[in-house]
């Protein structure tokens, strides 16, 4: 008979999420899966850009910037806003950085 400490799976499934949940933190934990997707946040970063800038800095074409900002813009990584015919983007809220952030310090320890 398997030894189970039952009052150890009662605590963990106390504090299991939502399975809604859990598909949501993959989808976001899938945008970080991407060097591209990566590159583009660290710019982000810094400063809010057009697809022009971001194709400009990382020596992309204009469409593969484009197909990524739309992944991220989807899972609400970034945000965008208008200014006449171009578009501006920048990193939805200041939890991405620190996520970003976080897993480059664990790389470098």
């Amino acid at each position: 008979m398997k030894y189970v400490d039952e009052e150890a799976v009662k605590a963990c499934k106390k504090a299991m999420l939502e399975e809604e949940d859990y598909d949501e933190l993959s989808l976001i934990f899938d945008m970080f899966g991407d060097s591209t997707r990566l590159k583009i946040m660290n710019a982000l970063f810094t400063r809010e850009l057009c697809v022009s800038d971001l194709s400009s800095l990382l020596e992309m074409s204009t469409s593969a910037i484009s197909h990524q900002l739309a992944q991220l813009k989807k899972t609400k990584l970034v945000s965008s806003r208008k200014i006449g015919k171009n578009v501006f983007y920048s990193m939805a809220d200041e939890h991405i950085v620190n996520i970003y952030k976080m897993a480059y310090e664990h790389i470098k320890e």
